[in-house]
């Protein structure tokens, strides 16, 4: 591979095992809308972030914190998330149409510049999944008690929402990454579709987890091949790649059925 793309490619790699992983426990959860929700509040951070002079990533992942962890509230529920996403859209193109700067990252969220990436990008996207790979078996343990088994004490629902108020961020800030790298959209694919496929199709939650990764890495690898070969934008090729592998996954299991 060309040294052009090898640090592209490897940032894309740690996206493609990080970000299903993520739309796996959002699902579990039943709030895969919050990716989207999270993506626009990170795109709406690093335009903002960018204004100030502050790095990109700092206030993607700031403002997507932030916005998870407003999951924790008593008011909030399914419908902030749609309020999230109205608001980080806003903020892009409001900041972009009023900062040169600003335009430019906009431009780059909405088309995923992944060939453009840096060291920052990739170290952010590596240490990320190098983080959720080493505690995925604690986190997996988390969510499926929080779906299956209730609290019996006061002491245990503080554990838990302080232990998914972690988790919550470590989600945030992997979708600020991939935002960041990838762009919204192709960050959001990542998200639900495999999730969305290997729900469907897996029997039990490690065939659900091993599913899911499986078609975020076939559809990253085979998406970016292909944007080089037919010198296409990466971002829309995942996205269409991704829907094809899902969808065809999801047909297939439903005739075997």
């Amino acid at each position: 591979m060309n040294e052009l793309f090898t640090l592209p490619f490897v940032t894309g790699l740690a996206l493609a095992v990080l970000l299903p992983l993520v739309g796996l426990w959002l699902r579990l959860r039943d709030e895969w809308l919050a990716a989207l929700a999270v993506a626009h509040l990170a795109g709406a951070g690093s335009v903002i972030a960018l204004v100030l002079s502050l790095p990109a990533l700092v206030g993607a992942v700031g403002l997507a914190i932030a916005g998870m962890l407003g999951r924790h509230l008593p008011a909030s529920g399914h419908s902030a998330y749609a309020w999230l996403i109205l608001a980080g859209w806003a903020v892009v193109l409001l900041v972009a149409a009023n900062s040169p700067l600003g335009e430019t990252l906009a431009r780059q969220l909405i088309d995923g510049q992944l060939y453009f990436t840096g060291p920052v990008e990739l170290v952010a996207a590596v240490v990320l999944a190098a983080f959720v790979l080493g505690l995925r078996g604690r986190i997996d343990r988390h969510e499926l008690t929080m779906r299956l088994l209730p609290a019996t004490s006061v002491a245990e629902r503080a554990h838990r929402r302080r232990t998914g108020m972690l988790i919550d961020a470590l989600i945030a800030a992997a979708l600020a990454a991939g935002t960041l790298s990838v762009g919204l959209m192709a960050t959001f694919a990542l998200v639900f579709l495999p999730a969305w496929a290997g729900f469907h199709v897996a029997g039990h939650w490690r065939r659900a987890v091993a599913w899911t990764a499986g078609l975020g890495v076939a559809g990253y690898l085979i998406a970016f091949a292909a944007a080089l070969v037919l010198d296409q934008p990466f971002a829309p090729v995942l996205v269409a790649v991704l829907l094809a592998l899902a969808t065809s996954t999801r047909l297939l299991a439903h005739r075997a059925c």
